[in-house]
């Protein structure tokens, strides 16, 4: 109980948040990194092109009425693909942008702070 109501005040703050120009569409158009380490990047995009390869290959697999337990395998390697990925952007987004906001002061590192705990929340799902 006390979990989902942490919860509830994470979602109200981070659309205070937004509200503010700091959630992901905190305007009309969506906002841009405050710093992206090129390294980080570029291995996730070549993570994400494999991936696609892998999707492709999944669906070729189901196509061919393979193997349940041989298709459920690649899916497995897939999600852990994706996950590798979302750590990489939450260390870049940690390293370089929270740590911009909590240079600049309070005011940008609070409403910061809310929308890093939302994206928490639902990276953690």
């Amino acid at each position: 109980m006390e979990q989902q109501s942490a919860k509830s005040r994470a979602r109200a703050a981070t659309s205070e948040s937004a509200a503010r120009g700091y959630g992901s569409y905190g305007g009309n158009l969506p906002k841009k990194a405050s710093a992206v380490d090129p390294e980080t990047k570029g291995a996730n995009i070549r993570r994400l092109r494999r991936l696609e390869g892998q999707i492709r290959g999944l669906q070729k697999m189901l196509e061919e009425d393979r193997y349940c337990p041989d298709i459920m395998v690649q899916i497995s390697a897939a999600q852990e693909a994706l996950r590798t990925v979302g750590r990489e952007l939450m260390r870049n987004h940690l390293r370089l942008c929270v740590t911009k906001s909590v240079i600049e002061g309070p005011d940008q590192a609070n409403p910061m702070f809310d929308e890093l705990l939302e994206l928490i929340y639902k990276h953690s799902r």
